[in-house]
């Protein structure tokens, strides 16, 4: 095998490994059938630990308040729009943690960072919108491809 397919192989495992270990599928109809059933609660911790992040810190990146929180632990789910947040968060973080090559730290301090190619926006607080989503992955595409422009 050679070292790129290699390389594609091991990148493509540690992303199916993320989205296994945060309990969000990563794409097709199951995601979809999640969202809409309502990501269970206990993902919430999950990406929060995957993200290096306490729940209040991620709470106020996805923009879901406290009393929210605490109402969702005790029905177990969450609704679509908050299922929506929490996925393009982890979308997010996969995406940086690919960038730094799986260093979860450098993807995290990346994410809270003010961002030149964001117009000195942080990652982490654009994405509270699908355009501020947009927008990061967007810049996290054209650097991982060397365009900066």
């Amino acid at each position: 095998m050679s070292s790129a397919v290699a390389d594609i192989k091991a990148t493509k495992d540690a992303g199916a490994t993320f989205w296994k270990a945060v309990g969000i599928p990563a794409r097709g109809p199951e995601l979809h059938e999640a969202l809409q059933q309502g990501i269970p609660y206990a993902t919430y911790g999950k990406l929060a630990s995957a993200a290096g992040l306490d729940r209040k810190e991620l709470a106020k990146y996805v923009v879901i308040p406290m009393a929210t929180l605490q109402r969702r632990a005790k029905l177990g789910r969450f609704k679509v729009d908050e299922s929506d947040k929490l996925y393009r968060f982890a979308e997010v973080l996969s995406a940086a943690t690919d960038l730094f090559e799986g260093d979860r730290d450098q993807a995290r301090d990346w994410l809270l960072s003010p961002v030149q190619g964001l117009g000195g926006a942080r990652p982490a607080e654009m994405i509270a919108t699908s355009a501020g989503t947009d927008a990061v992955l967007d810049l996290i595409g054209r650097l991982e491809h060397g365009v900066f422009a």
